[in-house]
């Protein structure tokens, strides 16, 4: 499981690996950047193959580091259509996923919870014979 991003607090960790917050004018450019990027992967989608499925990813990921608007409307979008949002956050590889898919994670017979591949599995036989998760 990945660990969230913080700012080293140990002091043997060196200066240089600290992260320094990025300035107003970096973070809107980088937002722009990655709005064109969007406005671009329609574009890439037309050639052949699934680059704009991962050009769109790309320019999502940089909006969404980027910006507390975009965060906030994202976060909209989640609580709206759950589903979608789940696949987003582990498509963009968010820790929240990860730690939510292990909160959720059903039980099995003996009361422990299932591993993944069992969960998955069992979602799959479920949906297959057609009863609602």
């Amino acid at each position: 499981m990945q660990k969230q991003h913080t700012t080293p607090t140990s002091a043997s960790v060196s200066i240089a690996h600290q992260i320094r917050p990025r300035s107003a004018a970096v973070r809107l450019g980088l937002t722009l950047v990655g709005a064109l990027i969007i406005l671009v992967s329609p574009l890439v989608g037309v050639i052949p193959g699934p680059g704009g499925v991962f050009v769109f990813a790309a320019g999502l990921a940089l909006m969404l580091q980027n910006s507390a608007i975009a965060k906030r409307v994202f976060v909209r979008a989640k609580r709206r259509w759950p589903p979608l949002g789940y696949y987003a956050d582990l498509g963009l590889r968010r820790a929240s996923a990860l730690r939510r898919f292990e909160r959720d994670r059903p039980l099995g017979k003996d009361g422990k919870k299932l591993s993944a591949f069992a969960s998955f599995w069992r979602t799959a036989r479920d949906f297959i014979s057609g009863r609602r998760t």
